[in-house]
């Protein structure tokens, strides 16, 4: 079993940058695929991008990609996603993810979830 919490939402205006981290309870983090999902209101959820256990491999999703990077620390027990030139489309509740596939890009390839991290850009 493993628990996730993400952490790191707020507000900012368009073009700034937040970092978000989702820690996990537990010793085999490491064994994991994490991912990360986003949801904006009336929408399905959206993938945003994934990294393997070892943190080198890492896959995003278009709307994200040059401006968004996943990484881990192990030894913290914590994935990170770091977010720069936000945009007003970029807002969404922002859900981490544990799982075995890389490159998970499916909900379904996930078992475990977080309760997600509120994320609102304005213009």
């Amino acid at each position: 079993q493993v628990q996730l919490v993400e952490s790191g939402g707020g507000s900012v205006q368009a073009g700034g940058s937040l970092r978000l981290s989702c820690t996990a309870s537990g010793r085999t983090f490491s064994r994991y695929v994490m991912g990360w999902f986003r949801q904006a209101p009336g929408k399905e959820r959206e993938f945003v991008g994934t990294i393997e256990w070892n943190g080198i491999s890492k896959f995003y999703g278009d709307s994200v990609k040059g401006r968004f990077t996943v990484s881990r620390d192990n030894a913290k027990n914590t994935v990170y996603l770091q977010m720069n030139s936000l945009k007003p489309d970029d807002t969404a509740t922002y859900y981490c993810a544990a799982g075995s596939v890389f490159p998970g890009i499916s909900q379904r390839q996930y078992d475990y979830w977080g309760q997600g991290t509120q994320v609102t850009v304005s213009s």
